[in-house]
């Protein structure tokens, strides 16, 4: 019996479902070598073009303030909130996904701190110049018990004089402030362009923050494909110091704030959450938190004297925190990255505040960043030509 041949079953093809595309992992282009008289002239390139884009930044401030300031105060907001982006990227989330988580996150934790803190600082407040009178009063005395002898009758009473003028200047500093904002606001297009102004840079931040990458791709792709490793690479150490300075001492001085309100409060001081702010973010101007904040405490501790143990715990509040953030805090949050020098700060923000004002202040801290990278760079490229070697021909 013949055996039956089955009927040739189709071939047929099973499609995989479509499924999201994988992220692109973006590969670091391959740095060509360069020679050194190339290098030199790329780096010298690099340093002219950073000095003539900050040259144009502040010349942009000047002449379009209202435009500037809030583009740029977006750019930074961006820059600051571009890592934990960028990790929740790597991590497979989208970029425009983790935008909003990291923006939502950040929105809802500054109105949870405005919603606790205006309370705070309103009951705060109301306490300053009862504060100012009892300091006029009780300081002269204490000082006069330390010292075994008396001041002098002009600095008592200007002492007294002083805290009267403080406690009324106070009082009257709620009036004063609202009248102001209703002179402001009846210049309507005044108002509404520093309200409109406002408005904008949390949306401008939020799509700087999502294009951040596409951003920096482009004024990438406009660098010569030779230079760009080595320009890239310039740009990242800027990126080290500036980093180091301004994501590090923001997180620093959050730590601190809440260490010394903390400790102040154990020290039952009055304004305690208000000195400890001024002493913890103060700190990105060196020194200055840390004198203001040992002055205030030790103020708020002979306005509230109630035994030693209160000079104890301020003093080892301040101590423990210093000590902190010198050996635990800075070292775990800003590493080993080379930031910039509490003397080269100072410098900075007196200079650049004398020479552009309060917007020379903002920014004092970036632009030095920028400028000692660019003379560092300068400097290296100089120690490695014939003119400094002394040699008779060119590298």
């Amino acid at each position: 019996m013949a055996r039956e041949v089955p009927a040739e079953v189709p071939l047929q093809v099973v499609r995989s479902e479509p499924g999201p595309a994988p992220a692109p992992v973006e590969l670091p282009e391959p740095e060509v070598e360069l020679s050194e008289a190339e290098a030199r002239w790329v780096d010298f390139a690099w340093s002219l073009g950073m000095v003539g884009s900050l040259a144009l930044v502040f010349e942009l401030l000047s002449v379009f303030g209202g435009v500037a300031v809030p583009v740029l105060l977006a750019l930074f907001m961006a820059y600051v909130l571009n890592p934990p982006v960028t990790a929740l990227e790597r991590r497979g989330l989208n970029r425009a996904v983790g935008s909003s988580v990291v923006f939502g996150a950040c929105v809802l934790l500054m109105v949870g701190a405005v919603l606790y803190l205006i309370p705070v600082f309103r009951d705060e407040a109301a306490k300053l110049p009862d504060f100012f009178l009892r300091a006029s009063e009780r300081v002269v005395p204490q000082v006069e018990a330390l010292l075994g002898r008396p001041l002098p009758d002009l600095l008592r009473q200007r002492m007294t004089e002083l805290g009267g003028q403080a406690s009324e200047l106070l009082q009257s500093a709620g009036p004063t402030a609202a009248r102001l904002v209703a002179s402001f606001a009846g210049n309507t297009a005044r108002f509404v362009a520093t309200l409109l102004g406002l408005l904008v840079v949390p949306v401008l931040a939020f799509f700087f923050l999502q294009d951040y990458p596409k951003l920096v791709g482009r004024v990438k792709g406009l660098v010569p494909r030779r230079a760009v490793g080595l320009i890239s690479r310039r740009f990242s150490e800027v990126d080290d110091v500036l980093s180091a300075f301004v994501r590090g001492q923001i997180t620093v001085g959050a730590i601190l704030s809440v260490l010394y309100s903390t400790g102040l409060g154990l020290a039952r001081i009055d304004m305690a959450i208000v000195i400890g702010a001024i002493s913890g973010f103060g700190n990105m101007v060196p020194y200055l938190g840390t004198t203001l904040g040992v002055v205030l405490a030790l103020l708020g501790v002979m306005l509230s004297w109630q035994g030693p143990w209160q000079l104890a715990v301020v003093v080892g509040t301040f101590v423990v925190a210093q000590m902190a953030e010198g050996f635990f805090i800075t070292p775990r949050v800003v590493g080993d990255k080379v930031g910039l020098s509490s003397v080269t700060v100072i410098i900075a923000i007196l200079a650049f505040g004398e020479l552009f004002g309060f917007t020379g202040i903002l920014l004092a801290v970036p632009t030095t960043a920028i400028l000692k990278v660019v003379l560092r760079v300068v400097v290296e490229r100089y120690q490695k030509t014939a003119l400094y070697k002394g040699e008779g021909s060119a590298s």
